[in-house]
């Protein structure tokens, strides 16, 4: 490219030609391929000197790429219709009469190379999906959110350290537990190994940082006068485990030392080499970045209509279309009609935003067929110039009946519904079938002309789980073509593109979004009616009865913002409910709403309310962003907190491109604990969640394409494994239907099909990144007696001196295993919440993952067995029936009365905390096979199937007679005999009553 600087406005070159040239242009409203056409009259003299065949091959986008230069890094032009001055282009103003870019034109290279082919191959293995199929528009959403990713990922990758992001260690700020109390009195004994040499141990505080214990290490190699390279980088590793002790972190802090504590166990580290650390180089090929502000244009003031002539329109600003919105249903078609079908149908056109829907209308009923026509338009009462960005059109096919609520109105009139949250029972029991079109698509440009969509099936209750608040809201259509039902309309026409401005106007020269703020311009606007007047207090607040407000605005609309940004800090937790009561499609309110939030400061807003402000209840994408803000302050820890909660709401977005998107993907790649988990989470995703499968895989592949080699081959190796283990529980599962007892071969037909798997040597564990696992151990493996036929799998651990457990993994199909992953999430939280009040209730949270759809993996907790199988072995069938069962049980365990009275202690706690925890989440169907105890006295819940109030039912009597499980056997094991107070039973309930007000203190 030059590196000469001319004045006038635009200055392109063509790389190949060496030649370049300038035209003073408009860069105001015109695109990026319309100034290559300037460009080209001026370059005929370029052609004559046959420099190049065919220069108006450079307005094709398939041939050539336009590119400009900022910090060190080219970015493309990638939207043909984006409007220069709407890029963040580094413009020069030394000439006060005109600004100048320098633009380079390209030639596009060729991308079917065979490393490209390899490099998508592995993409698409490690995502369950392959994308390339589905990008097949080259400024389709899939295509334009793949490259607008990129830039935060390389960001990303710049400012990380390598070392750290290969280290990062696993610690906890949670208070020393009381029972190792006693350990910070003592000195803890530390094992040195270095490069399988020769080990050393010494004697160290716990207040100790891993510097501290490296200078131990490097002053001893000294004193023994043993070689080694004082000049290379050092980091400790814990023997056998995938996990490090470095930063500034005390040893009391990590959680690996009080693992080791608890266990009554020396600590063990590998001294290790920074050399020797697996490369975190990313080798992967990436595109040109694409500018941040792609997908927006310019104010309205420069794309409206007044003023200019023919020729000199592009595009429309929507601001401009006072009309009102509507849709001409053609008709729909479905290539074998359902074997449960209505006599009749109507369709029904919604204008949704969030989960509000704005207007409403319906076609009037017809018999169904395999082809129903209506050619009938209908006019909704929305203004085209009022939609925001995001809305939706949502199209159902709803069965109709005389005697249905729906079929009274009259279908042919418009029913508008503004604000208001649709009748959920009512849609679950007429819907057939739905769709939802984004009206403004990723480039914020209006929707036109003729559509054909294919529609997805709307499942029966006991069918699968689907939610009108995610699922419903979805803007993909059924990629089942063939055999899906296909629904034809029509939207308005118009000559030119539609496009939303980003803003009424800029006083910036520069012209960048974002930069305009509300001024007296937007008062004095074309744009308002006679009856326009600032926003009121009551519509942007609400009325009086609405709850807790904001403080109300003063008289004048120029101070308003301001007076509301200066007693609004006072009422943060109240801006949810603020922010309810805004009429989203009042254009004036939503800019003093902007503007409040543009100069809010995150850091004011709580935890809780910038999560509420993620909910589907707010759409808009400035509240969204705030939200995020907020979550960047946020440590790995509680990032890691919420993950699974934060890739659900991905679902919320009404694009794939999001700053919430964003903001994982940043944090993916800062972390390895959040990245290998934010994996997991989203492949579950992709290939359990049809309605948004594109989207979980397009930003699956933009944090994989940040990934080093490292990683990518952990994710490999991991893969692998689910997919065998996968194709192993399905054959053993067609030989051994559910409903059909196993037979002794079950076993052996389990280890025939295990050794002819082709499963890798070693690999990190799903649920826990920490442990790897070894090759299988096929003769301690075997099939469970359950429904779903479980298999119980065990692998050799990796070699070390503190412990040769094998790992044990449970391999489960045909559950859907994100309700047990919520569960257990859950609980981790209420014991963090627990323990930083200095009560360690002795909960499990053990590891749980769902790998895929209806797949996943448990951990196995050792030296645990079910209440049902202690029932069974002291009492045999009448087992159940005796109340001393389990406490004789536990006792056999316990023979000394000292260990006995811990393990009753221990029982005591564990069974008040889950007790507290299974009542407040509504878990149900518990029943002695699905709680467990083990010989130390934990008491823990497995199997969430049935949650938040979703009982079991059995011949339409519920099943649930208790809000929780407490037996008669666990009363009797803490003393409560024939209705007698007892010390454990006392103390049970002060600490149930200490569980529950710390809960609600949090």
């Amino acid at each position: 490219p030059p590196h000469r600087r001319l004045k006038p406005d635009i200055q392109l070159g063509l790389c190949e030609m060496k030649c370049f040239t300038s035209v003073d242009i408009d860069h105001q409203t015109l695109t990026f391929r319309q100034k290559c056409s300037f460009f080209l009259f001026y370059y005929r003299q370029a052609q004559e000197q046959n420099c190049h065949p065919d220069p108006f091959a450079i307005l094709d986008p398939e041939k050539y790429t336009l590119l400009y230069e900022r910090a060190d890094e080219w970015y493309e032009a990638y939207d043909d219709c984006q409007v220069i001055r709407t890029l963040d282009i580094p413009w020069s103003s030394e000439d006060p009469q005109c600004l100048s870019a320098h633009v380079v034109v390209k030639l596009l290279e060729e991308s079917d190379s065979e490393e490209k082919k390899k490099q998508q191959q592995c993409l698409s293995s490690l995502i369950g999906h392959d994308l390339e199929k589905d990008a097949s528009n080259r400024i389709g959403e899939l295509t334009f959110t793949r490259r607008k990713l990129a830039s935060p990922r390389r960001q990303e990758l710049k400012k990380r350290d390598d070392q750290l992001y290969a280290t990062e260690p696993w610690t906890t700020s949670i208070p020393m537990p009381a029972d190792l109390q006693d350990w910070l009195n003592r000195k803890l004994c530390v094992n040195f190994h270095y490069m399988s040499k020769f080990s050393f141990s010494i004697q160290v505080d716990f207040s100790a940082t891993p510097d501290v214990l490296l200078q131990y290490f490097r002053r001893v190699m000294a004193d023994q006068g043993l070689e080694y390279d004082p000049s290379e980088g050092l980091v400790l590793k814990v023997t056998g485990r995938e996990e490090f002790l470095s930063g500034s972190h005390i040893l009391r802090d990590f959680l690996w030392v009080r693992q080791c504590l608890r266990a009554n166990q020396d600590l063990h580290l590998s001294v290790v080499p920074v050399s020797q650390l697996p490369s975190e180089a990313n080798n992967f090929e990436d595109w040109p970045l694409v500018d941040g502000f792609s997908g927006q244009f310019s104010s309205h003031d420069d794309l409206r209509l007044e003023g200019k002539n023919l020729e000199d329109i592009f595009m429309i600003s929507l601001w401009d279309c006072k009309r009102k919105f509507r849709v001409k249903l053609l008709g729909f078609d479905i290539p074998k009609l359902p074997s449960k079908c209505p006599q009749s149908v109507y369709v029904e056109a919604t204008i949704l935003y969030g989960n509000k829907i704005l207007s409403s209308v319906s076609w009037a009923p017809k018999a169904f067929a395999d082809e129903v026509l209506w050619n009938e338009w209908l006019d909704f009462d929305v203004l085209l110039t009022d939609l925001p960005r995001g809305a939706k059109l949502g199209l159902t096919i709803n069965a109709w009946s005389s005697d249905n609520p729906a079929g009274t109105k009259d279908p042919k009139s418009p029913s508008s519904s503004v604000n208001k949250t649709p009748d959920l029972q009512k849609a679950k029991g007429n819907m057939l079938y739905f769709v939802n079109l984004l009206l403004i698509d990723h480039r914020s440009v209006l929707s036109q002309g003729p559509h054909t969509l294919h529609m997805w099936s709307h499942p029966n209750l006991e069918e699968g789980a689907i939610t009108y608040q995610a699922d419903k809201l979805s803007s993909a259509t059924n990629p089942d073509v063939s055999d899906s039902m296909a629904i034809s309309f029509l939207l308005d026409r118009y000559s030119f593109p539609v496009v939303l401005p980003n803003s009424l106007g800029s006083s910036d020269p520069s012209g960048r979004p974002g930069s305009s703020t509300r001024s007296d311009a937007a008062s004095d606007s074309p744009l308002s009616s006679p009856s326009s007047t600032s926003p009121s207090t009551d519509a942007l607040l609400g009325s009086p009865s609405d709850g807790p407000r904001l403080p109300p605005a003063p008289s004048s609309s120029k101070v308003f913002p301001q007076k509301l940004r200066e007693d609004s800090v006072h009422y943060t937790s109240s801006l949810p409910h603020y922010l309810r009561c805004v009429d989203w499609m009042d254009r004036r309110v939503v800019e003093d709403v902007h503007w409040l939030l543009g100069n809010w400061d995150p850091a004011e807003l709580d935890l809780s309310v910038a999560l509420e402000l993620l909910s589907m209840d707010f759409p808009d994408e400035v509240v969204r962003r705030l939200a995020v803000q907020r979550l960047e302050s946020l440590s790995n820890d509680d990032v890691l907190m919420y993950l699974l909660q934060l890739v659900q709401t991905l679902k919320v977005e009404p694009y794939h491109d999001s700053v919430l998107a964003q903001f994982l993907i940043r944090r993916a790649l800062r972390s390895k604990r959040i990245g290998h988990f934010f994996f997991w989470y989203v492949r579950s995703e992709v290939a359990g969640c049809p309605y948004f499968r594109q989207r979980m895989a397009v930003i699956l592949e933009a944090y994989l394409l940040g990934c080093g080699q490292a990683m990518l081959d952990s994710f490999i190796q991991q893969v692998q494994v689910v997919d065998e283990l996968h194709k192993v529980a399905s054959d053993i599962k067609t030989l051994y239907p559910e409903k059909t007892d196993l037979p002794s071969a079950a076993p052996i037909k389990l280890q025939e099909f295990l050794r002819n798997s082709k499963l890798p040597s070693e690999f990190l564990l799903p649920f826990d990144p920490r442990i790897r696992a070894g090759k299988i151990q096929v003769e301690k493996c075997k099939v469970m007696n359950s429904k779903k036929k479980p298999l119980w799998l065990e692998f050799d651990p990796m070699p070390s001196p503190s412990s040769s457990t094998p790992v044990g993994i449970i391999f489960k199909q045909g559950d859907d295993l994100r309700q047990d992953m919520l569960i257990i999430q859950t609980l981790a939280l209420m014991d963090s919440i627990w323990q930083e009040k200095s009560l360690d209730l002795n909960l499990i949270p053990y590891g749980c993952i769902a790998t895929g759809h209806n797949i996943g993996m448990i951990e196995i907790v050792r030296d645990a067995v079910t209440i049902a199988a202690v029932q069974r072995n002291h009492g045999g069938t009448i087992g159940a029936f005796r109340n001393d069962a389990l406490f004789e049980w536990l006792k056999s365990k316990c023979p000394l009365q000292e260990i006995h009275f811990k393990t009753m202690e221990r029982f005591m706690k564990s069974c008040a905390g889950y007790c507290v925890a299974t009542y407040i989440l509504g878990v149900g169907d518990r029943h002695n096979d699905n709680i467990m105890i083990t010989d130390q006295g934990n008491l823990f819940h497995i199997d969430f199937g049935h949650i938040l109030g979703h009982k079991k039912y059995f011949l339409g009597v519920s099943r649930e007679r208790v809000p929780f499980v407490l037996t008669p056997d666990f009363l009797y094991l803490m003393g409560r005999v024939k209705g007698r107070n007892s010390l454990y039973f006392q103390r049970f309930q002060v600490l149930n009553c200490c569980v529950c007000v710390c809960l609600l203190w949090k």
